[in-house]
């Protein structure tokens, strides 16, 4: 009996002794596991940083820029570096609109180990996150960031749109030229460097062609503009300049039409999206914005886009529940093919040479040829496509193509 006994113990501790060591080979062994968990096909696989809004004042545009990258990554989900076939993977992350939440969205994409980010639309946050980008020695490329100061002074974040002092020039001269305004009225919000920012550009044209401005701020927070509409009206002025959110944009329309603004409302490139043409539609206003693409511009990809979008329910609710082509997925589109071609000339996946192959980069996109100047990385752009809300058909109708003098 004892002699049976001690046996089964025997049995019984070996099994617990094979058991330990299997524990300690799972804890000791992390490798293996990231292996076990990596494609079955054993692809290589590149990730590109993804750093957009989807919440927040710019979550509607966020979306619609991010809808141009994902469709783009469906399009052509590998790329050829240092002659071996990687699939391309993309890391999204949510910056909220917020400076406060950038930098922390920023590490996310540092700690998932990405190549280069595509990003973001809204200048602010672009600015907030640049040092953690650039302490990671990691390269982002602005899609439709247009504020000057998220490239200057720096060799890390590039841009493929058109700037600022540009648009808000394009865009006195359009008021000046069409609508003979010797006044204008301009808000942006207090504290956003793209609104004011675009703000002061539009001033500064605007008043060297010798007309005068009248220019408010508002709060973070606020939604009732009608104080800013009654001033505008009461100050005689010829135009309405508010390059400001979808979501503000919206109420300044609603309460324009309320108050029987006749004035044109003028705005930049954040005003292009069906969430102006939804809140315009069927209300007595007139909006002109100046934007990077119209729709139209390229067959292939309008068609492309729309059928993709018609295919995937969430990403037809993310482009506000319609096919109508906002420029901003366009630019996201176009970005895409520029980090591919940044990594093709890189022949590598390291994040400082990729940075270091962006800057000869160029590529003939839906918005134009792209090539980067050798000062701060900003895309050679001299070209702004001017359009209006069709208020009976819900569509944008293409204006001109204007340029600064």
């Amino acid at each position: 009996m004892k002699k049976s006994l001690a046996i089964i113990l025997s049995c019984m501790m070996l099994v617990c002794l094979f058991a330990g060591c299997g524990q300690k080979a799972a804890t000791e062994s992390p490798a293996a596991s990231a292996e076990a968990s990596a494609p079955a096909s054993g692809d290589k696989v590149v990730k590109i940083g993804v750093f957009e809004p989807a919440s927040g004042d710019n979550g509607a545009g966020g979306k619609q820029e991010s809808l141009g990258v994902q469709y783009a990554n469906t399009v052509q989900n590998t790329v050829e570096i240092g002659g071996e076939t990687y699939k391309v993977e993309l890391v999204n992350v949510d910056n909220q609109s917020s400076t406060d939440k950038a930098v922390s969205a920023a590490q996310e994409l540092v700690s998932a180990g990405v190549s280069v980010v595509l990003g973001s639309y809204g200048s602010s946050v672009c600015i907030a996150a640049s040092d953690t980008f650039k302490s990671a020695g990691i390269p982002a490329i602005g899609i439709t960031c247009t504020n000057p100061q998220v490239t200057e002074g720096n060799t890390h974040y590039f841009r493929i749109c058109f700037l600022d002092p540009f648009q808000g020039t394009v865009l006195a001269n359009f008021a000046s030229e069409n609508f003979q305004a010797k006044k204008a009225y301009c808000l942006a919000k207090l504290g956003d460097d793209y609104s004011v920012g675009l703000c002061n550009y539009f001033k500064e044209a605007f008043e060297a062609l010798g007309g005068e401005v009248v220019y408010e701020t508002f709060p973070e927070g606020n939604s009732d503009f009608t104080s800013y509409v009654t001033n505008a009206k009461n100050n005689g002025c010829d135009v309405f300049f508010a390059p400001v959110s979808t979501e503000a944009a919206a109420l300044i329309i609603d309460q324009a039409n309320s108050q029987g603004l006749s004035v044109p409302l003028l705005a930049g490139d954040t005003w292009d999206s069906n969430v102006i043409l939804n809140a315009a539609k069927g209300k007595n206003v007139k909006i002109y914005v100046t934007t990077f693409y119209q729709e139209g511009g390229n067959k292939e990809f309008d068609e492309g886009f729309k059928a993709w979008l018609e295919s995937d329910s969430t990403a037809l609710s993310n482009n506000g529940g319609d096919t109508t082509i906002a420029a901003v997925s366009a630019m996201g589109y176009d970005a895409y093919f520029v980090a591919l071609e940044a990594l093709k000339a890189a022949g590598s996946t390291d994040p400082v040479k990729v940075n270091e192959a962006i800057w000869n980069v160029k590529y003939t996109g839906v918005s134009g040829d792209i090539a980067f100047d050798s000062t701060n990385g900003d895309a050679i752009r001299d070209t702004a496509y001017v359009k209006t809300a069709n208020t009976e058909t819900g569509v944008w109708d293409f204006v001109a193509v204007q340029k600064a003098k």
